[in-house]
Formats: structure tokens, C-alpha cells, sequence
């Protein structure tokens, strides 16, 4: 999976690699040679959601589209063209220990898994004081529940996150029918699409990072309170300490 800037003469190339993971709060973004995309974790999750690993992502600015704060659009854009299986197997990440990172407060855990394919738990945790509060989703990832569960999920974030990345010069245009953007008593300005929306989203983040791996995932991937920066550190450690074999299924 590449990103290729097309506003370049030559056009640049930017693989979906951990490696090329710079900080930046609240988005994933990529950087090789001077050239960087922004906010990719979105469409990375819709392509893994959909089991697509070749694909070039063409785009004209740095930062992808946020749309409406859910991958929904890319998923209905991906399967709108068709996907193609390739005559080449698919590689294969496949988990052998257990693996941490974080601390007590947040943190990410990858373990063997019991049945095959990638299954992911979240707990999200702000508190019972605030108007997001407690949720927790387990999911095996698959193109039917990826859709059903998680594609819909839209970016959220409280009132004075919002404020605060105003100030940064981050998402000027971004208004509150465009995401959920929480006050005191709920969504300012919007309704929740889906019971545990935010819990949903930061799974749909997750897969988004994890598909820095540049392969399937075959494991269990546990979450508490994690975000972008501890998922790309999991990816790595794995890539080290994790086996790569060519997996059984054709690549898409």
C-alpha cells in the first residue's frame, strides 16, 4: 500500500510503513524525503478492513479527506470499483508471544491467537464523569464486520480538545456536523450514529495503524485507553519479535 503525492512533478511515493510514521497529535501521518501525508489511518483501515494489500492511493494534497470522521465513504469508494484477487499469497504477521507497551494507564497488548485471523479489543475510559465515559467493543475483523461494526464510527473528541486544536491551526474547518465533538451533556450539535461510537472508532484507529505492519495481522490485539502513537510502537516491537510467513489466501 502506497500514497503517492500527484501535486509532485514527478509524483512522490510514500509507503503505508511504520517506519515512515512521524508524531503529529491526533492523526497518523507519514513522511519520506520531505514528503508527508496526514491523517491516513482511516483510509489504511478501510483497506484492511476490506482485505485490500496492493493499492496506490492517489492524492494532490498532504492531508486526506476527512469526510464525515468515519471510513464509511472509502469503504462504499473501495467496493464501488471492485476488488481484484491476485495470483500471489498473501504475507502473514503471525503473533507467537505476548507483547506490551504502554503503562497503567494506557496501553496495547498483541497475543497469540486462538482461532486464526485478527481479533481486537478495545476499552475506552474517560471517566465516569464525562459525557463519553465507559465502552469496550470485541470484534474478530473480517469485510463483513469491519462494514457492519466499525466503518460507520465517526472521529470524536471533547469540546476542549476541540478548542485546543483550533489553536494549533489543526481541522479550522471542521465544524460539528462533521464529527462528534462532545460537551457536558452529550454531542454538541449531532446525534450518535451507532450505540458506542467512540469505542467503535478507536478500533476502526487501531486497524488503521496496525496496517503499518505492511501485512496481515494473525493474533489477538488488546487496547486500553491507546492511541495512534502506542499502536505504531506495538507494530514495531511486532515486526521484530512476530514470525512473517506467506499466508494461504490470495492478495487483493
Amino acid at each position: 500500500m502506497v500514497f503517492v503525492r500527484s501535486d509532485y512533478d514527478p509524483p512522490r511515493r510514500i509507503a503505508a510503513d511504520v517506519r515512515r510514521r512521524v508524531e503529529m497529535p491526533r492523526r497518523t501521518t507519514l513522511a519520506d524525503q520531505g514528503t508527508r501525508v496526514e491523517m491516513v489511518e482511516h483510509v489504511l483501515a478501510a483497506l484492511y478492513g476490506l482485505e485490500i494489500d496492493n493499492c496506490e492511493v492517489w492524492l494532490n494534497s498532504a492531508e486526506l479527506p476527512g469526510l464525515d470522521g468515519s471510513c464509511q465513504g472509502l469503504v462504499e469508494a473501495l467496493s464501488g470499483a471492485g476488488i481484484v484477487p491476485q495470483p500471489a499469497l498473501r504475507r502473514r504477521l503471525v503473533i507467537t508471544e505476548v507483547t506490551r507497551v504502554g503503562d497503567d494507564l494506557s496501553w496495547v497488548e498483541a497475543r497469540p491467537a486462538r482461532q486464526g485471523g485478527l481479533s481486537i479489543r478495545y476499552r475506552l475510559d474517560y471517566g465516569s464523569d464525562s459525557p463519553i465515559g465507559r465502552e469496550t467493543i470485541e470484534l474478530k475483523v473480517t469485510p463483513q464486520s469491519f462494514c457492519k461494526e466499525l466503518a460507520p464510527a465517526r472521529t470524536f473528541l471533547l469540546a476542549e480538545e476541540a478548542q485546543w486544536l483550533r489553536q494549533q491551526g489543526l481541522g479550522t474547518r471542521v465544524t460539528p456536523q462533521d464529527l462528534l465533538v462532545f460537551g457536558p451533556d452529550g454531542p454538541l450539535e449531532n446525534e450518535l450514529r451507532m450505540e458506542n461510537e467512540c469505542v467503535r472508532h478507536k478500533a476502526l484507529d487501531l486497524i488503521g495503524d496496525l496496517a503499518l505492519a505492511g501485512c496481515e495481522l494473525v493474533g489477538t490485539i488488546i487496547a486500553h485507553r491507546s492511541g495512534h502513537r502506542l499502536n505504531a510502537e506495538l507494530v514495531r516491537m511486532l515486526l521484530v519479535e512476530g514470525r512473517i510467513e506467506e499466508g494461504l489466501r490470495k492478495t487483493g
